[in-house]
């Protein structure tokens, strides 16, 4: 178990490390509009420009870097609208008076503007306009007289830019969100292993200390009267010890195999220890390991509730499998009168035993029926059907239906 743990972790974390950081992705687009823009710089340079239109140039291109890292930030679609057009309409404005002073070398622009379309709008809207921006690129360059090698290049450089501008963008996005995911996930984990370990301590330790105490009041009453039957009780107090403490290391190491014919001969032991008529029928053939620990437990929880009434004279315990299917009831007496279902978040027993019956694909009821006799009724598959361990719609409905109707 050892082994293939550490392999699995060795290999979640070489999954981690493989996935780029929120920083790096953040960095990478930076680098990228930044080199966009060295480049326009760089083109204004060879077109011999005087100083003051180049540092008018400078000043507008450092409001487009910025217009463009506004949106390009994570949620920058989910802005109110009227700041979107606001800013779009700042950055279009930006795009296009420049070509009239600066002409081709400003063109790179127009790739910024059809990306934040991109970003900002919905799908109906920004691609239309998207594919508008590149038609403007077509458009000046003819008007100018430029060629149509030089107009064909404006148009799909600028095109290209948009797509690299969006695409960086939202990359950077969804990295933030899946190394937030991950760390949400991750929590999850440590929360379903602490509930995993207190779920198992409460169903396989509850019985277990509630038979111990059961039989150590019948050692004190029995110990001078009937010292041979003190002795027995003394050895089945230690056998229950040994096996709570089984239980426990089974709990930490995640594995709960469980015979159910075993656990009930258990409760018929206990349950007459406790001056409880008991009458156990066990008949189940072939049981998938998994479907019978759930069973098992079941019947540990059942047997504990069972005890916890102390005006119970006589329970009944049978598990038979019939169709393919393996249906553990416990039915016991001494119902108070008056007696009514608590609140669905009064305990977790119940709900625990839900939530296991109903992940191997099978269902657990409990309640007073005609008669005033509890009823404790669990039934599952043969071989599971569910997923264990997951829970899913159907489990949902089982512990919520169990719940409702918990003692």
């Amino acid at each position: 178990m050892e082994s293939a743990t550490s392999t699995h972790s060795g290999d979640s974390a070489a999954g981690m490390a493989a996935v780029p950081a929120p920083r790096l992705a953040r960095a990478i687009l930076l680098v990228v509009l930044g080199s966009f823009l060295v480049m326009t710089m760089l083109n204004l340079g060879k077109e011999h420009i005087e100083r003051g239109p180049f540092i008018l140039a400078v000043l507008g291109l450092t409001a487009i870097f910025a217009l463009q890292l506004r949106h390009s930030a994570p949620g920058a679609s989910q802005a109110p609208r009227r700041q979107r057009i606001l800013t779009l309409s700042l950055q279009a404005a930006l795009t296009y008076l420049p070509l009239i002073v600066y002409h081709w070398a400003w063109g790179a622009m127009a790739g910024f503007l059809a990306g934040s379309l991109l970003l900002l709008l919905s799908g109906r809207i920004a691609w239309p306009l998207f594919a508008l921006v590149g038609v403007t690129m077509l458009i000046y360059p003819l008007t100018h007289h430029i060629g149509l090698g030089d107009t064909f290049y404006m148009c799909e450089s600028s095109l290209l830019t948009g797509l690299m501008v969006f695409g960086l963008s939202r990359l950077a996005e969804l990295v933030a969100l899946v190394h937030a995911t991950r760390g949400e996930l991750a929590r999850m984990a440590v929360a379903n292993e602490r509930l995993r370990f207190a779920r198992d301590l409460h169903d396989l330790l509850g019985y277990s200390l509630s038979a111990v105490t059961l039989k150590s009041e019948l050692i004190r009453r029995t110990l001078r009267s009937h010292p041979d039957r003190a002795e027995e009780e003394v050895t089945a107090v230690l056998d229950i010890s040994r096996q709570a403490l089984a239980d426990v290391r089974l709990v930490a190491s995640g594995y709960r195999d469980m015979n159910l014919e075993q656990e009930c001969a258990s409760a018929r032991s206990v349950l007459r220890a406790a001056e409880v008529e008991a009458d156990v029928t066990v008949s189940v053939g072939e049981v998938d390991p998994r479907v019978e620990t759930v069973l098992a437990t079941v019947l540990r929880e059942g047997v504990t509730n069972v005890l916890r009434h102390s005006t119970v004279r006589h329970c009944t315990v049978e598990a038979v499998e019939q169709d393919g299917m393996v249906r553990l009831a416990i039915v016991n007496d001494g119902v108070r009168p008056g007696y009514k279902d608590p609140a669905p978040n009064s305990g977790s027993g119940l709900g625990n035993l839900a939530l296991r019956v109903g992940a191997v694909g099978g269902s657990l009821t409990a309640g007073v029926r005609e008669g005033g006799r509890f009823h404790l009724v669990a039934e599952a598959p043969v071989k599971p059907t569910g997923q264990l361990g997951v829970m899913d719609e159907a489990t949902e409905h089982h512990t919520t239906a169990a719940t409702a109707a918990a003692a």
